[in-house]
């Protein structure tokens, strides 16, 4: 009997009791190699005795103190600490408690921008179909997943979505990755000027897309015709790198690696490693100053926003990952697990691609390998997999709707960024045999 509203409450969950490394060991003593990460998040592992000792000393001489009286010392040196990594221009950040918070404030922020600008006009936001932005009522909105969307489209405020960029899907015979882009390019420029460029607000897009469709990086230059397309039209560009960001594509910041500067930018995940809840907006100067030279005062807020323990937490992840070089590692490790992925897979008849940066990998699943034809999302294959993985001591993050919501099936992993060569090799074999176990599950 449990009294704790789970979210599959008809699914008993194994009770998680500690942490050592790379593995999270349940109440029975089974270990589990933790190869996602939960979501993405677990970057450093677990038990890191760093950011243990950091929690206990934040929380000795000060847990909390409200914003809306106090600043605080772990909060100012991580913001510093943030921006000096930061693309050029993200000189403010705005903490706050997760995701889905960072995004809620993102949108906020963008809309408040405008108000204070003198185009109150620009209400409306356009993303992209299959994103996934969070799970609050804004960020459901703007996100482009309709199975997530569906049961609320009714309290959903409305939202405009044009194609993601996938290339393994709908990137043209024949047509170069340059052409893609700019097909893109050319469609979000068509979508603003549908609704009214002097009405659109802000462009919303995950650096590498999540959850929804498993690691799925954008192809070259195609941020930086989305960024010229937005500046063509005075849009605001809100990346979302909760997800990707924060040294999961071996890059701090994941559009470093794009060379594109966003006006917004929403983190979380591995910003805190699990080991605290905490996420953050970070807002180009032009932004924040139109905010501070205008009413002064950004019309939002969170009981627990730049909460001085979880700062104080992210800001010792922060420290281990640059003393400990942790970013050369998911860089040398990344590039090891998709090129193991890929000679283990090469002749699998139901793998169709395998993709992502650094330490975050999507594998998609196919019915037939030539034609890219998903299986019957009534198979669940994903959630089979999770299953047969976690039998065999390995957790990953399956997702069905890879496709459209409701088609299609992927694996994304997300180890720790301390993973040596060895669990690396693990990860791949459990991974083969968890899959080739649920396809042969009836």
């Amino acid at each position: 009997m449990t009294h704790v509203f789970h979210r599959n409450p008809r699914l008993p969950l194994p009770t998680a009791i500690g942490g050592e490394g790379i593995y999270l060991i349940d109440s029975e003593g089974k270990r589990y190699l933790d190869a996602s990460g939960g979501a993405a998040v677990s970057c450093l592992g677990h038990g890191h005795a760093r950011v243990i000792a950091a929690i206990q000393r934040q929380a000795q001489s000060l847990a909390y103190a409200h914003t809306s009286f106090f600043t605080s010392e772990p909060a100012e040196a991580l913001a510093t600490r943030l921006v000096q990594s930061a693309p050029a221009g993200l000189n403010h950040v705005y903490f706050v408690s997760g995701g889905s918070e960072a995004i809620e404030a993102a949108l906020k922020l963008a809309r408040q921008y405008f108000v204070e600008s003198g185009a109150p006009q620009r209400q409306y936001f356009i993303a992209r179909r299959q994103s996934y932005h969070g799970n609050t009522l804004g960020a459901l909105a703007i996100g482009g997943n309709a199975w997530r969307r569906e049961p609320f489209l009714p309290i959903l405020v409305p939202a405009h979505h044009v194609s993601p960029c996938y290339a393994y899907r709908d990137q043209l015979p024949g047509e170069t990755e340059q052409q893609y882009a700019q097909r893109l390019a050319d469609e979000l420029e068509a979508k603003i000027v549908e609704l009214g460029a002097e009405r659109v607000a802000a462009f919303v897009a995950e650096t590498v897309v999540g959850a929804t469709a498993g690691a799925v990086p954008p192809v070259a230059q195609y941020l930086k015709k989305i960024r010229a397309v937005c500046d063509k039209y005075g849009v605001l560009l809100i990346l979302d790198e909760i997800m990707s960001g924060m040294g999961r594509t071996g890059h701090l910041f994941a559009c470093n690696e794009d060379g594109v500067v966003p006006d917004i930018l929403a983190i979380a995940k591995g910003l805190g490693a699990g080991y605290q809840p905490i996420g953050a907006t970070l807002a180009h100067d032009r932004v924040y100053d139109a905010i501070v030279g205008g009413s002064g005062f950004f019309q939002h807020g969170h009981t627990y926003l730049g909460h001085a323990t979880a700062c104080a937490a992210a800001l010792e992840v922060q420290n281990v990952i640059a003393e400990e070089k942790l970013l050369d590692n998911v860089l040398a490790r990344g590039e090891q697990l998709r090129s193991q992925l890929r000679t283990r897979f090469a002749e699998h008849p139901h793998i169709g691609d395998v993709r992502g940066r650094g330490l975050f990998v999507g594998v998609e699943l196919v019915a037939e390998r030539a034609s890219k034809a998903p299986f019957d999302p009534a198979r669940r294959l994903h959630a089979r997999i999770k299953r047969e993985a976690m039998r065999l001591g390995m957790l990953t993050y399956p997702m069905g709707g890879t496709i459209d919501g409701v088609s299609g099936d992927h694996v994304l992993l997300a180890p720790p960024f301390i993973c040596d060569a060895a669990a690396i090799e693990q990860i791949v074999e459990r991974l083969a045999l968890a899959i080739d176990a649920a396809l042969t599950l009836e």
